[in-house]
């Protein structure tokens, strides 16, 4: 079981700390535990009652009233707006209470039934991504376990392949080559992934070589495909002052093709970037690119 600060809490639900407070002193509606030093902590339990009671006011309940709810009374009502409204900040509540559950099956009903809405991209783009980053602060600091993190990203990278393998072999004669990879170390995979169905469901031919990739290898990859363009990723793979210096080395290797970084090491850093390469900052500048 993960245990969360206040802080866990307010990230994951949009509750402020001071909120939750007033709820606890005012309401009884939550009863945090405490430690040695009186701070507050919270289990996966009292996590998913304040995700819960955070739905229950966005769709005009009131906290004195949601306070006199049973436990099964207040599931009951969310279960029932999560059927009926289909809004992105409601569907990515109820991903964070299915990662917490280890929940594979409601996780496949929320994500089929926004597909079916609003189809891959935008699911991926305003509800997985969003998800994420919400709770990826948590997966560094250890508030969200391994098990956790596995389950949702193994589940998420499954969505992915099956869509990459919906768009195999469409592409255009005039689409352009692209070859994606991650640097050797690096394997944070989703992103890539997601990449890789934009580009393909423009038409364009990819050439995917994954995580983990030696440089020498994507030098023979290169070397036979010649790409117009090198995608990579870069999370945490080199790390910060590394970046650069392998940059560099992209760049005077594969001098023929237009590279195309993005990443936690890339966006926002103080990167010099030549004329033969891009920052892809969001996904609508790949999406951009990708129509071309």
């Amino acid at each position: 079981m993960s245990s969360y600060s206040i802080k866990d809490l307010e990230q994951l639900s949009g509750i402020k700390a001071h909120t939750l407070r007033i709820w606890e002193q005012r309401y009884s509606i939550i009863t945090p535990k405490r430690t040695d030093t009186n701070i507050r902590t919270y289990d996966d339990q009292d996590l998913k009652l304040v995700l819960n009671i955070s739905l229950l006011k966005d769709h005009g309940y009131k906290i004195s009233e949601i306070s006199k709810m049973s436990i099964e009374d207040m599931y009951r009502e969310v279960v029932k707006i999560s059927d009926r409204q289909q809004n992105y900040p409601d569907q990515i509540h109820a991903l964070t209470l299915s990662m917490i559950d280890l929940d594979e099956e409601r996780f496949e009903k929320i994500v089929s039934t926004n597909i079916l809405q609003f189809g891959f991209e935008n699911t991926m783009i305003h509800i997985i991504f969003p998800f994420l980053n919400r709770i990826g602060t948590l997966w560094v600091t250890g508030s969200v376990g391994p098990a956790q993190e596995h389950f949702i990203s193994n589940l998420i990278r499954q969505k992915l392949i099956v869509a990459i393998d919906s768009q195999a072999n469409k592409h255009r004669p005039e689409g352009k080559k692209y070859m994606l990879f991650l640097p050797e170390g690096e394997l944070h995979e989703i992103n890539l992934l997601f990449s890789n169905y934009v580009i393909r469901a423009r038409y364009n031919k990819v050439i995917y070589l994954g995580q983990s990739l030696p440089f020498n290898e994507l030098a023979f990859a290169y070397n036979l495909h010649k790409p117009d363009y090198l995608f990579t990723s870069i999370t945490s793979v080199p790390s910060n002052h590394e970046v650069q210096p392998y940059v560099d080395q992209l760049v005077r290797a594969f001098p023929e093709s237009h590279l195309l970084l993005t990443g936690y090491q890339v966006i926002g850093q103080d990167i010099t970037i030549p004329d033969n390469a891009t920052i892809i900052n969001q996904i609508d500048d790949l999406i951009r690119i990708a129509s071309i």
